[in-house]
């Protein structure tokens, strides 16, 4: 059969009109793209210009309506000298070190749990979704009971015998971090379980009876076959596990309040006590600069990661 010869006039027509097909398609994409964009403008993009511009400015309360003066890094200085700053860092690593270890191994653990699908796994799994989706409000007021004096886990604790008097885990200097991060690293659980149980169910069937034919244990296929088909989705949940940990506020806010003293003063909760609590919205707005920095960091680590697994698949 032969092939369909073009005439001289087709070609020139055919060459006429692929440019303008092509400025057609590129207009149709920049129309649907348009809302993103202007939602992104105004609600992310202009946040983020005025936070840096009240960074480097001197703002408070009797200024913020008025012409800001340019102090340039006055604020960050301010912030070290007057010894909030460098230790809501620590406390934030600290926070975020917690809630990603137990985010990340808890979840992978109870992915690998209800791997397999059945009644019990669904129902449990079901649980599990309704925790996630909880308001923070909600969670974190439930969470406070629960570790109150007279709350149920000090109760436990108390009518065991493990424990003489009440663990103060919301107002004792030691424990009142590692009770909220623990709170934060809870509710982010549920999520990664789903992720991780999303890519473990992936891995095909044979490969599994394979291994136990071989006579691979649990833990052999765990190590040897889950572990590395997960790798890929484990450095992406990774990042958004660190970002979540980094910006984390609510719980802080509903279950301690920065306190005691300035035990759960993470950089976001430092923040936002700076600059609505003591209308020093400059410094405020320096500490602030500093979380964000961190996310960015993270985003584009994240995007990086994203752009990589792409290539690979």
């Amino acid at each position: 059969m032969s092939a369909p010869v073009t005439t001289a006039p087709a070609r020139q027509a055919r060459a006429g009109t692929a440019p303008t097909t092509r400025r057609r398609r590129g207009g149709s994409r920049i129309v649907f793209l348009l809302p993103a964009a202007v939602f992104l403008g105004l609600f992310s993009l202009y946040p983020l210009v005025q936070l840096a511009r009240m960074a480097v400015s001197q703002v408070t309360a009797a200024t913020l309506n008025a012409d800001w003066v340019f102090t340039g890094l006055d604020n960050v200085r301010r912030g070290f000298e007057t010894g909030q700053t460098g230790p809501a860092i620590t406390r934030t690593l600290v926070f975020v070190v917690v809630v990603t270890v137990l985010g990340m191994l808890v979840g992978f653990g109870a992915a690998v749990a209800l791997r397999t699908t059945g009644r019990w796994s669904a129902w449990l799994l079901a649980l599990m979704v309704f925790v996630w989706a909880l308001p923070p409000v909600v969670n974190g007021s439930v969470w406070k009971f629960l570790l109150n004096d007279a709350g149920l886990i000090n109760t436990v604790l108390t009518s065991t015998g493990l424990r003489d008097t009440p663990v103060p885990f919301l107002y004792d200097q030691h424990w009142a971090l590692f009770s909220v991060a623990f709170v934060n690293a809870f509710a982010v659980i549920p999520f990664n379980t789903l992720v991780f149980r999303a890519a473990l169910m992936t891995i095909d069937p044979e490969v599994f009876e394979a291994a136990q034919l071989d006579g691979a244990s649990k833990w052999q296929q765990i190590r040897h076959i889950m572990v590395p088909s997960v790798r890929p989705t484990t450095l992406v949940l990774l990042i958004l596990t660190l970002v979540y940990g980094f910006r984390s506020f609510d719980f802080i806010y509903v279950m301690t309040y920065g306190g005691p003293g300035t035990a759960t003063n993470t950089l976001p909760f430092l923040g936002y006590l700076q600059a609505f609590v003591r209308y020093d919205y400059g410094l405020g707005a320096a500490t602030s600069a500093l979380a964000v920095v961190g996310v960015l960091v993270l985003a584009v680590v994240y995007a990086r990661s994203i752009k990589r697994e792409e290539a690979d698949g």
